[in-house]
């Protein structure tokens, strides 16, 4: 990854004198297409800062920042779930920051103790090729994805380091009536699926090759992927309900360069920010002092909510996950077969 070798290279730039400005490291999901602009575009306002990103999965970054506690190496944490968001204030890992603009985000969308606040709701929808599934074939709802005509057709981002597909992952199994109906209904879409990408590009790159037909994304990167990027991606909104997370922004407990992360964070999240992220990278704003009159007409319509219990996520979806993991990847039909539901 790019910026992987930026941050080595920047590094020993900086050890030989070459670059005096000051660094702030930013860890974060929210694709290069975004973080490349918010870099230029605050580097432009404060040149005496270097923006430096790394563009991996809300769960990656959470389990890097963890890792990293006794030395952070990031500054700020910008995109992941609310689960994951909580876990890490728990732990003692983000450091309370109250932004100017906290009285315009309701209590669900912020932490108590002001370590972390949601900047987007994410709708999470079904991705498809659109050069390949026809208009009448495509899924409608989360169901239609466990048709035997699916079978070896769908890629899937691999759910363990992704804040996106932990919560998706966990929303569908808490739509089942029990736990056990829940890793079956993933057993099931275990059969169909074909290969699981390890990353987003991976991801993009094996639908846009016809490797596959679908998957389960979010709705701003899918739409990224197809009006910036140019990929042939279609998406749907599950008609029985969309999981709406919510995607927030924090600083790193004891990093290098607080002021100026501070200052990212402000910046990325001005009334002006956010409302040309939901336009250009459909980013629906959490905060309720934003005019709907400048936002896309589309964000103006409520979508159908999947109820998530997020507690519940927070508290039991790392248990979940692991057994998916350990029991389920790759070997649903067995685990179907072994637990008597193969029909």
């Amino acid at each position: 990854m790019r910026h992987l070798y930026v941050l080595a290279l920047a590094a020993l730039v900086a050890s030989c004198g070459g670059d005096a400005r000051r660094k702030v490291v930013v860890y974060s999901p929210h694709g290069k297409e975004m973080l490349s602009e918010y870099e230029g575009l605050f580097e432009a306002a404060h040149p005496d800062v270097d923006v430096q990103w790394l563009d991996m999965g809300g769960q990656d970054a959470y389990d890097r920042i963890r890792t990293e506690r006794v030395n952070p190496q990031a500054d700020l944490w910008w995109g992941g779930d609310s689960p994951t968001f909580d876990r890490a204030a728990a732990e003692g890992l983000l450091e309370p920051y109250r932004p100017t603009w906290a009285d315009a985000v309701p209590g669900s969308g912020r932490d108590s103790l002001d370590r972390w606040y949601a900047t987007y709701r994410t709708p999470e929808v079904i991705l498809f090729n659109d050069s390949t599934v026809t208009a009448n074939e495509r899924p409608t709802d989360w169901d239609d994805l466990l048709d035997p005509r699916w079978r070896g057709r769908i890629i899937i981002r691999y759910p363990l380091a992704s804040s996106t597909m932990r919560t998706i992952w966990g929303a569908l199994i808490m739509r089942q009536p029990t736990v056990e109906d829940g890793y079956a209904w993933l057993a099931r879409l275990d059969m169909n699926t074909s290969t699981y990408a390890a990353d987003p590009t991976q991801l993009y790159l094996k639908v846009a090759r016809r490797e596959g037909d679908l998957s389960l994304w979010n709705m701003p990167d899918t739409e990224i992927q197809s009006e910036i990027n140019n990929y042939p991606f279609g998406f749907s909104i599950p008609a029985s309900g969309t999981p709406l997370l919510h995607d927030g922004i924090a600083l790193v407990s004891g990093s290098r360069n607080p002021d100026d992360a501070r200052l990212f964070y402000e910046f990325v999240t001005t009334d002006s920010a956010l409302v040309e992220q939901a336009r250009t990278y459909f980013r629906i704003p959490v905060r309720t002092d934003i005019d709907d009159a400048q936002l896309p007409e589309w964000m103006r319509h409520p979508m159908a909510e999947m109820p998530v219990d997020w507690k519940r996520l927070g508290a039991e979806g790392p248990g979940w996950m692991r057994h998916w993991d350990e029991r389920i990847k790759g070997r649903g039909e067995a685990w179907l077969r072994d637990s008597g539901r193969l029909p």
